[in-house]
């Protein structure tokens, strides 16, 4: 198992936002805190530029383990987008220094992790599963068709494994969506990125669904969870990523999930291959980042973790 890095750790989540630290600085800080493998984070934020970003890349001695379409998968007139940053991010990452392939490991990297955003009723509903509001039937399954399509292309055009995340706020979040995803979804065509803060966020406990679906996950992102904010937030009507702003994730092993017992799991689980740790921040807060993932990575260390 090999930990790896993601931008969102620096407050990188939306690549419009004014206070986003340079990429070059994430890398460089990713390097120095023990680092091998980092995500480019959300289209839009590392430059398309292949033989700029490879340099940078080889500077820090990273490789790349993922790309990212964060985005809305519902809406019909959004899918043409969606198409054009598949074969964006999938030209990238293909082209970038990768690590070799693990034993055991299912897929090689680099994989398409794919998180349905930009909804406004579901962000204010997140981590509520009693309040949040749900797709119906057509959007529902023409969600599933866009995440089908982007799979198959990623796959047939590029050989890159598509992994579905579900994320808190988004379409995809709580355990019955879940459900429906891996039913909707067979493996040959994707796999699941479990993420284990966020469904400890949206009320699931992490180590029931590493084991549920332990022959779905290709990939897994960590996080831990300030129980005191958490319990402040979930009583506000607060947009997700305003809840990060305010320190809900916190250093992985100064929060409330059982890493030791979560490396246990996996032992026994079989997985083999790449873990990315997150630490979603307002990047006004950037200052604390290095620190940050250096605990976050030597913690990680001391409880079993590559």
């Amino acid at each position: 198992m090999k930990i790896s890095g993601a931008p969102c750790c620096w407050g990188v989540d939306n690549p419009k936002n004014p206070y986003l630290p340079p990429w070059e600085r994430v890398l460089k800080e990713a390097s120095e805190a023990g680092y091998s493998g980092m995500e480019l984070g959300p289209y839009g934020y590392i430059p398309m530029e292949l033989e700029k970003v490879a340099g940078v890349l080889a500077e820090n001695k990273l490789n790349i383990i993922a790309g990212t379409i964060f985005d809305d998968l519902v809406s019909e007139e959004n899918f043409q987008n969606l198409i054009g940053q598949t074969h964006d991010i999938c030209g990238m990452v293909t082209k970038l220094p990768q690590p070799p392939q693990e034993e055991g490991q299912r897929f090689k990297t680099p994989y398409l992790v794919v998180i349905d955003w930009g909804h406004d009723g579901r962000d204010y509903a997140a981590g509520h599963p009693d309040r949040a509001p749900r797709l119906n039937k057509e959007a529902w399954n023409r969600m599933m068709d866009h995440i089908r399509a982007i799979a198959k292309l990623a796959w047939e055009t590029y050989g890159v494994r598509t992994v579905v995340h579900p994320h808190a706020g988004g379409y995809i979040e709580f355990a019955d969506e879940i459900d429906q995803v891996a039913k909707d979804i067979p493996q040959e065509v994707a796999g699941l990125c479990l993420d284990t803060g966020h469904l400890y966020y949206s009320k699931m406990d992490p180590i029931e669904w590493l084991l549920k679906y332990k022959d779905r996950i290709d990939y897994l992102h960590f996080k831990d969870i300030d129980r005191k904010v958490y319990d402040e937030v979930m009583n506000e009507k607060i947009r997700f990523f305003d809840a990060c702003a305010k320190g809900v994730m916190c250093p992985i092993g100064k929060g409330v999930l059982p890493y030791e017992d979560i490396h246990r799991t996996l032992q026994e689980m079989g997985y083999a291959g790449y873990i990315t740790v997150e630490q979603e921040r307002d990047p006004r807060n950037v200052e604390t980042s290095l620190r940050d993932v250096k605990a976050s990575r030597d913690y990680l260390a001391s409880v079993g973790f590559d």
